[in-house]
């Protein structure tokens, strides 16, 4: 669905309205999948009116209620005015989790907001990232099957329920009167490279699109084959594989790129089947316009990921894998052994990007004894 604003909550807020109120069987099921340990703390995220924050004290939680419209926590004091335990904060679930100690709560609940997070991978990981050890996180959200069709922009649909619970250790799906309840334990869990099987003779050379936003996160599709990609596809005839990337960019996210700011980081040769697969790594270094979705039959959605939780989101296409493992060496360890052979001594440097991935690049180029570039591909043959 498309990203709703600040403005927009608040004016939703402002004008009375609210969402579908906490029922019976979600609170069955939070007190007996979630029960609060001695001490318990809880984060609300995406609070609303704070119905579900209420709902925690009563269980024995102590509860920071977080939204990012200040209307709705101003309509949670108002509300709730006597109850003890709770502290309301303004925070954006996409933004703002640095404010929040790590290892904090026992749980954690995203109700019913899901569906309006753009980079919900993200997300969750963030929110996962603060749970103390043997904590849950539990998201519960309309989906598409039991919603009207006017209104299924709020709901998901299976494959995104899938998308969520990528790279749990613990997974459990209960159903709340039509609403998809998610329990999930072990958000740092792992990664698996995938294939799509054989692939087609003049799909064999390819490049793999390497694009970061201003903060350094990479742009991955989760794929209708029920993995994460990045942008990328075959190298045409008398097509140069940077111009290949910046094409394959604009036709499944919509994003551009000029040929001049695509630069070839490595020649990955992998020869483990029968049909050798070559892929161009290309690095972009500048692009312009806005995400979108140009390509439903074959993606899903785009998200900005952090790499340092790339490790942790389950399905990942593997020549992806071993292209992101050559910028970040070491971001995806234990991955199968493929050649690899440097094209570009020098990258011109990619903003946002963090000092982890400098440290990684220069750890893994003393470890092959070579120089400790700030951009020189290590993963070399």
């Amino acid at each position: 669905m498309g990203h709703t604003t600040r403005s927009d909550w608040s004016e939703h807020y402002t004008a009375g309205r609210g969402f579908r109120p906490l029922g019976d069987e979600e609170k069955r099921l939070l007190s007996e999948h979630a029960p609060a340990p001695e001490c318990g703390r809880a984060l609300d995220m995406c609070c609303g009116t704070g119905e579900l924050a209420v709902f925690l004290t009563s269980l024995g939680y102590h509860v920071d209620a977080a939204d990012y419209a200040e209307s709705a926590l101003d309509r949670a004091r108002t509300e709730h005015p006597e109850v003890k335990g709770v502290r309301w904060l303004r925070l954006d679930v996409e933004h703002d989790l640095a404010a929040l100690s790590e290892k904090r709560y026992d749980l954690i609940t995203l109700r019913l907001g899901i569906a309006f997070i753009r980079d919900r991978a993200r997300a969750l990981r963030a929110l996962t990232a603060r749970l103390r050890p043997g904590g849950a996180l539990v998201v519960t959200t309309p989906v598409v099957e039991h919603t009207p069709e006017e209104r299924r922009n709020i709901a998901l649909d299976g494959d995104e329920l899938a998308t969520l619970t990528d790279g749990f250790r613990q997974v459990a799906r209960f159903d709340a009167e039509g609403l998809a309840v998610l329990v999930l334990h072990g958000g740092d869990g792992s990664f698996s490279a995938e294939e799509k099987g054989r692939p087609e003779p003049q799909a064999v050379f390819g490049a793999a699109a390497i694009v970061t936003d201003a903060s350094g996160r990479v742009l991955l599709g989760r794929s209708t084959r029920g993995m994460w990609e990045l942008p990328g596809g075959r190298v045409e005839s008398n097509q140069s594989a940077p111009a290949a990337a910046v094409r394959e960019l604009e036709e499944e996210t919509g994003l551009t790129a000029r040929e001049e700011d695509a630069h070839i980081v490595t020649i990955l040769h992998d020869d483990r089947s029968d049909m050798r697969r070559i892929t161009a790594v290309v690095r972009v270094s500048a692009w312009n316009g806005t995400l979108g979705l140009p390509e439903p039959h074959r993606f899903s959605r785009w998200e900005w990921h952090e790499t340092h939780t790339l490790s942790t989101l389950g399905r990942i296409f593997a020549p992806s894998a071993h292209a992101l493992n050559s910028v970040w060496p070491g971001v995806l360890p234990g991955l199968p052994p493929v050649h690899s052979y440097p094209c570009a001594d020098h990258v011109p440097p990619v903003p946002g990007e963090p000092a982890e991935a400098l440290r990684l690049r220069a750890l893994a180029s003393r470890r092959s004894g070579g120089p400790a570039s700030s951009r020189s591909p290590v993963n070399s043959a």
